[in-house]
């Protein structure tokens, strides 16, 4: 097996990985590094042979993007304060932690080399994190939570790692210049992802295809991280404003068909790229088998009172800082999101898995100084921190489904309903205005006014048909009949059109390409 064929077995995998997690209620993540695990012990499979500073650069652009397609600015402004104790402050106390005890346990380790072994294991995976969430069912607010930390722990632990290799690297080490690299690499990112996102927002109307829009917003994640990363700013931070940006001002309400195929589109490439990343980081474990060169009980140890540190800081944290934030607004009408009771803490803390990013920077740990010497106890780095990985996303990933449902944390579906018929309603009733503003200015027949207004209910019913309850307590039982009657037949009309354009294609001198379009046309119909 070579490379390549290697590299499309990991893309079936992500793709079968999906259902079979469905089906046995295992998330698709864990079960890609597990494949990976099995993929690096078998004799034909190749090691992997990816240089480690491309890793970040390939796996985190497209990620990031896709993650904050499910979210915008107004959630994460809502709930600086949460993302900033977690995404923040906790890296720093964890990194700091776990220096302390590497630096005591392992013989010889500078603090320095210290240091970026806690940055790169301080930091839950994104990706994991809200694959695992969005699977389990959880409240939104605790989705939210790990969606925000993740998107923004990376940022930390990222400029913290690189400023503790250069000092490993140096021998020297200032903290005004580490504080100063580490404001200029913010205020860089956020610079560059404005731009990026403001020129790729006027790109895209000007290119108006929608094969050619999807397309840009392909390549500007991997734009806007090269170009921070080049004026020496924060890639993530940069890929994250872009995209927020995107998300803010490049959504036109009526551009159907360009939001259907990009949604489709992005959550192929998410799912893709998940599934190869996760399956990296099982391959790579044959990187941490090599480094332990016969010490296998020393460094197994060590390993194993680094998760624990990482483990137990996490919750430590979590405790009081939950504490005090409920604290904090328990005198503001409008509430974070936070977890409201001890059971939706502890399934905070049980989220917290590594993976992507804590592989790539363990495998870009320098192999020399600046002087010519080996790097400071790299071995044991790898070996530990992929330990902490290993750990954490497959020990944790496996049991947080039963942790889910033992402590029964589950989603507020009855709030849910409710804000879908909220916004149902909302959504009738300015369709129902612009109607009114129509009668107004043409002279519409009464009875295609009175069509128009069965449209604008149904709009509303197809959204939530709970919204059909109220209509039916004015009386309006016998419309909503035949409102889901004209529905059904409508929808096997549109069904007999498919087929029949369908059929068309394989018609001696048919035109595909016009088929297609045609087809298309009906598909969105269909959606209406």
């Amino acid at each position: 097996m070579d490379q390549l064929a290697l590299l499309f077995v990991l893309l079936l995998g992500a793709v079968v990985s999906v259902p079979v997690g469905d089906r046995f209620g295992l998330p698709a993540p864990v079960l890609m590094t597990l494949l990976g695990i099995v993929l690096a012990v078998l004799d034909f499979v190749p090691n992997v042979d990816i240089p480690p500073d491309l890793i970040l650069p390939l796996l985190l652009p497209p990620l990031l993007y896709a993650a904050v397609r499910r979210t915008s600015w107004r959630q994460f402004a809502s709930n600086v304060r949460p993302i900033f104790l977690l995404a923040v402050a906790l890296v720093f106390v964890t990194t700091v932690c776990v220096a302390a005890v590497a630096h005591t346990i392992v013989p010889g380790l500078p603090i320095a080399a210290a240091v970026a072994l806690g940055a790169l294991v301080a930091p839950p995976d994104p990706v994991a994190a809200t694959a695992v969430a969005g699977q389990l069912g959880l409240p939104r607010r605790l989705v939210s939570i790990l969606e925000g930390e993740g998107l923004f722990n990376d940022v930390t632990a990222i400029v913290l790692y690189h400023v503790a290799i250069a000092a490993a690297v140096s021998g020297s080490f200032s903290p005004w210049q580490a504080g100063l690299d580490l404001v200029l690499s913010a205020v860089v990112a956020v610079a560059v992802g404005v731009a990026l996102g403001w020129g790729a927002n006027r790109l895209l109307d000007v290119l108006g295809d929608t094969t050619l829009q999807i397309g840009l917003t392909l390549l500007v994640p991997y734009a806007s991280y090269v170009l921070a990363e080049e004026f020496h700013g924060s890639g993530v931070l940069a890929v994250l404003t872009t995209a927020m940006f995107l998300a803010e001002y490049a959504t036109d309400p009526d551009d159907v068909l360009t939001r259907l195929a990009g949604h489709t589109f992005w959550d192929i490439i998410d799912t893709l790229v998940t599934g190869v990343a996760f399956g990296l980081i099982g391959l790579e474990l044959h990187n941490a088998i090599r480094t332990a060169s016969g010490r296998w009980g020393e460094m197994l140890g060590w390993a194993g009172v680094i998760v624990v540190v990482v483990v137990v800081v996490r919750l430590l944290w979590l405790l009081p800082a939950t504490w005090l934030t409920q604290r904090l607004h328990a005198r503001q009408d409008h509430l974070e999101d936070i977890p409201t009771n001890w059971r939706e803490t502890l399934v905070m803390w049980w989220a917290g898995m590594r993976g992507v990013a804590s592989v790539a920077l363990a495998l870009a740990v320098p192999l020399k100084t600046d002087d010519g010497g080996p790097f400071p106890d790299r071995d044991e780095i790898i070996f530990i921190a992929f330990g902490v990985i290993m750990a954490t996303l497959v020990l944790q990933g496996l049991t947080l489904p039963w942790l889910v449902k033992r402590l029964d944390v589950q989603a507020d579906s009855d709030r849910e309903k409710e804000f879908e018929k909220e916004l149902a309603v909302r959504a009738a009733k300015a369709a129902k205005q612009r109607l009114r503003e129509i009668e107004a200015e043409e002279d519409l027949p009464e009875e295609l006014s009175e069509q128009m207004l069965r449209r604008a209910f149904d709009i509303g019913l197809r959204i939530s048909p709970d919204v059909g309850e109220d209509e039916r307590r004015e009386g309006h039982d016998q419309r909503v009949r035949r409102l889901k009657r004209v529905r059904r037949i409508q929808g096997e009309m549109l069904s007999a059109a498919r087929h029949e354009v369908v059929a068309a294609r394989s018609e001696p001198g048919a035109d595909p390409e016009i088929v297609d379009r045609v087809l298309r046309h009906l598909d969105v119909r269909s959606l209406r």
